[in-house]
């Protein structure tokens, strides 16, 4: 495997001559961002816009937990560390368990790029901590335009969507639909869902799937998207939109629950006036609401025959922001409510009778002031950005343990310096804060002993506030033919929000970390027809503390190096095929304290072409993992509740051969 992963690293210092660059996916770099554009889900197994961006951007990696609504690593950061914003949006998952993490909430189809900031640069938006994920969807058209679409792949697999946009010089207006489902997939060793929970269990597990459930969908999903714009008057803007997401019947194999279903609503207004005068070139002001609900459940395995646990969990967001800007300068207000709160209850499935067991999240409220600024300036060949943000935060719980407040200032700092023509030296220096969550502070669960249910606080009523310190430099070179770029970061972080598995109360503590890493991307063009691209990525995460009774200093979520590699052939103006390869090495160096486990390397690859047709016909086709292997990518950190009655937590295997076949009319 070490001679494999060598001369995979060979080949791919060969192919590093550019910036990132896919055929359905355009990445565009803007450190310290990059912007990916075009997303059209065509080569992925479910429009999961974390599937699409774990292809394409060497700093993403994915949490697998279903065949849908999976999870996103960004530079070994995860969960609350990272912030996903959509059309300047926020959607928290309701689920303590993240079975509905933010990203799940975005409909693919109707994105129109995505910004992906690595770092602490991010003074706009509450509790950036380590990155910013900044989804723009489609913008209405005055011309009348739509798509229709139509994808099949394995397993079962349908999506079917729809998109018409239309309006006049004052009025413009955008409708965008979908529906998706799909079968269990099967693995390289062909195991669905359901096999997969057998082997774990040896067929033996209360938690297997039950008779009537063995062969049920994986998940069933419908999303649709409306937006209007309206021009007031020449220099006034009205934006208004609503998504809506219902997903149903959501398997979780590696889970000891599945969602019965997960409902989100969004509500944007936004309102903007430019020229105002010398001291407002624009002002914008946003409001907007999102609102999660969340069943999970025990109902569809053995355990769940007789009676059945449900853990229902809610969650709203509601926010306001006023920014305004002049030619250099940014400044404004974010204010921020979230509402967080569960129950377990139980439902006997012979009479109907249901009775409620308690509280896991009670009502919490975290409410949220920050202001911010920013700004950037242009020296001779030095272009500067810099920003600040102030915020004042308080959490408050109608359960028993005490409520808490938080304040805290970000900063940044970042520079490029073109040195020559096609060559560029960029770096920044940022310090950003996150609070601690409602599951991280209050989160309850309930055990029998004795006979009697104990009520447990798996929350931390006492944490501090995260603070990361970090810096990131890099270097950035294009000539005739082709482009590279290395990046490299360091982020030291204090008292780190942790999991301790070993805790049976109060598992969430404060540690401190580092985390550092290197990604290398690029592509030349040989000729005009063929383009050769590579992506190099190394992380590395290290406690300088170490929870309590444990002893292992390695970090979880830290993937092991990948590298990704393709060629894409142009046959002709309409008509392309691109074969790609990524491989992973052995992940080894884990938190076993907190159940991670050592997972093999693995190589995958993967094929897809693609035809346009003058008519607006555009057809893909491809095939995925054609070598048929069984791997996993996702270990098994306990901050999850995962399957554990053996000695090791439960792993998800990959989806094994994938054909797929794509169908898109544009007009």
């Amino acid at each position: 495997m070490d001679k494999k992963i060598l001369y995979l690293s060979l080949a791919t210092i060969a192919f590093l001559y550019g910036e990132e660059r896919l055929e359905d996916i355009n990445i565009i770099e803007k450190s310290p961002t990059q912007i990916v554009e075009d997303i059209s889900g065509e080569e992925i197994n479910s429009a999961d816009l974390v599937e699409a961006l774990e292809k394409n951007i060497p700093s993403v990696s994915m949490i697998r937990r279903s065949g849908v609504a999976n999870d996103i690593i960004l530079r070994g950061q995860t969960r609350d560390n990272i912030n996903v914003i959509v059309d300047g949006t926020k959607t928290y998952g309701a689920c303590v368990n993240r079975m509905d993490p933010p990203s799940s909430h975005i409909m693919t189809q109707a994105v129109d790029s995505v910004e992906v900031a690595e770092g602490g640069f991010d003074v706009e938006d509450f509790g950036s901590l380590s990155g910013t994920i900044k989804v723009k969807t489609k913008k209405p058209t005055k011309k009348l335009s739509g798509e229709i679409n139509a994808n099949i792949g394995s397993f079962g697999y349908k999506e079917y969507s729809g998109t018409i946009s239309g309006g006049t010089n004052k009025f413009r207006a955008l409708i965008t639909s979908s529906t998706e489902s799909s079968n269990q997939y099967r693995d390289g060793d062909g195991n669905n869902f359901a096999e997969q929970l057998d082997n774990y269990t040896e067929g033996r597990g209360v938690e297997d799937y039950n008779y009537r459930n063995r062969n049920m969908k994986a998940y069933r999903k419908n999303s649709f998207m409306g937006k209007i714009f309206l021009d007031v008057t020449d220099n006034q803007e009205l934006k208004a939109s609503y998504t809506s997401n219902r997903s149903k019947d959501v398997l979780y194999p590696s889970s000891k629950m599945d969602a019965i279903y997960d409902d989100s609503d969004i509500e944007n207004l936004e309102y903007s006036i430019k020229n105002l005068g010398d001291f407002s070139k624009r002002l914008d002001l946003q409001i907007y609401n999102s609102e999660v609900e969340h069943p999970m459940s025990t109902q569809y395995r053995v355990i769940g025959e007789k009676n059945y646990k449900t853990h229902k969990l809610t969650t709203q967001m509601s926010g306001l922001k006023i920014k305004n800007s002049t030619d250099n300068i940014t400044y404004g207000i974010d204010s921020s409510k979230r509402n967080w709160d569960g129950e377990y209850y139980t439902t006997n499935r012979v009479n109907g009778a249901i009775k409620h067991i308690g509280k896991s999240i009670n009502d919490v409220d975290t409410k949220n002031l920050g202001l911010f600024l920013k700004s950037k300036k242009n020296i001779d060949k030095v272009k500067l950005s810099w920003g600040l943000r102030y915020d004042d935060t308080s959490i408050d719980t109608k359960s028993q343990e005490r409520d808490r407040d938080y304040n805290s200032f970000s900063a940044n700092l970042f520079a490029k310096y073109k040195i020559d023509k096609g060559l560029n030296l960029f770096g920044g220096v940022s310090k950003s804060n996150r609070v601690p969550d409602a599951r991280e502070l209050y989160n309850t669960k309930y055990a029998k002993k004795d006979n009697k249910l104990n009520k447990i606080l798996n929350g931390n009523p006492n944490l501090k506030q995260t603070k990361n310190y970090e810096v990131d430099l890099g270097i950035e070179k294009s000539f005739s033919g082709g482009r590279t770029k290395v990046k490299t970061f360091y982020s030291k972080l204090k008292d780190y929000i942790y999991y301790n598995s070993s805790r049976m109360k109060s598992s969430f503590e404060n540690i401190d970390a580092h985390i550092y890493g290197v990604e290398l991307t690029g592509n030349y063009m040989p000729s005009d027809d063929l383009t050769l691209n590579g992506q190099l990525t190394y992380n590395r995460g290290e406690k300088d503390t170490q929870p309590i009774n444990q002893k292992d200093k390695d970090l979880a979520n830290i993937s092991p190096m990948k590298i990704k590699l393709s060629a894409q052939y142009d046959y002709d103006d309409s008509g392309d095929v691109e074969l790609s390869l990524q491989n992973a090495s052995k992940w080894k160096n884990i938190d076993s304290d907190n159940g991670e486990q050592v997972l093999d390397g693995y190589t995958t690859l993967n094929l897809k072409t693609t035809r346009e047709f003058d008519n607006g016909l555009i057809f893909t086709a491809g095939v995925n993992n054609i070598l048929d292997e069984v791997y996993t990518t996702t270990n098994t950190y306990k901050d999850l509740i995962l399957m554990s009655s053996s000695s090791d937590t439960m792993l998800i295997n990959e989806a094994g051969r994938y054909f797929y076949l794509n169908a898109k009319y544009q007009f």
